[in-house]
């Protein structure tokens, strides 16, 4: 699995309103288990928790279909939470 950190990636996506929601990469990577391609972003929105909301889904990496699409398995979900555990926890460790 590589990872793919984004630097000031910004993307606007529309909701179901038709309003325009700006999001902000926060990485990218490509799964050598499912062969697919995932981005995790945020529209910079607080849970009621206080942390930050954080969306997953497959996209294309060469471009050609520019929809973000669902994830698909729990397995492929498992994978993203343990990626954001990891970088939780490098970040508290460089504090």
């Amino acid at each position: 699995m590589k990872e793919e950190p984004i630097n000031n990636s910004v993307f606007t996506v529309k909701d179901e309103n038709g309003n325009s929601i700006e999001c902000e990469v926060l990485f990218t990577f490509e799964s050598e288990e499912t062969k697919k391609n995932y981005i995790v972003y945020t529209d910079n929105q607080k849970e009621e928790s206080g942390a930050l909301k954080v969306y997953a889904n497959i996209y294309d990496k060469n471009g050609t279909n520019k929809n973000l699409m669902p994830i698909e398995t729990e397995e492929e979900w498992n994978t993203i939470e343990s990626i954001l555990a990891k970088l939780e926890e490098q970040k508290e460790e460089n504090k």
